[in-house]
């Protein structure tokens, strides 16, 4: 199952953070709104993501809840048919709610960072560094570690959790 070490920060200087990722990536930014639909299940996170309306991602997904970096094993599931995946799981599981967001997304070598504009909550940053196979969380750690450091995230800007529980708080 792939694995990757992650960290989410708010964000109070969102220009700025775009600035400091796309002096670091690898390429140009990619813009993508997303909509995420999150079902109720009995372990770990599923959500539906909806990027066009011919293209999704159905994730699942394992983390603890820390503010720190953290490991996520994930499995995702791509298609060009949203509507019937939807409509699929609406029939068989609860809708725990929906997270709509635009995604700025940088590369850096093996670190995916997201800068999100989340509807309801605000701006945020996650950095997702995805582990090679026989690749310790501690090696993923260091690299987000020296990234939050060159981008300039405060340890006080972590946040634990998903955007979905953030808005079922109502932060």
């Amino acid at each position: 199952m792939p694995r990757n070490v992650e960290i989410k920060a708010r964000v109070h200087d969102f220009a700025t953070l775009r600035k400091r990722a796309a002096d670091l990536a690898d390429g140009p930014v990619e813009v993508i709104e997303q909509l995420d639909t999150f079902y109720i299940t009995p372990r770990g996170r599923l959500k539906l993501r909806v990027l066009a309306p011919d293209r999704c991602e159905l994730i699942q997904y394992a983390r603890s809840d820390d503010s720190a970096a953290k490991t996520s094993t994930y499995e995702i599931v791509r298609s060009n048919d949203p509507a019937s995946f939807s409509r699929i799981l609406e029939s068989a599981l609860p809708i725990r709610g929906v997270v709509t967001k635009r995604r700025y997304l940088y590369l850096i070598g093996p670190t995916r960072i997201h800068l999100d504009e989340v509807e309801g909550l605000g701006t945020f940053m996650e950095l997702e560094v995805v582990l090679s196979k026989g690749q310790t969380t501690q090696y993923g750690a260091a690299i987000a570690e020296d990234l939050m450091n060159k981008l300039g995230i405060h340890t006080e800007d972590l946040i634990s959790g998903a955007y979905i529980d953030l808005l079922e708080k109502g932060t």
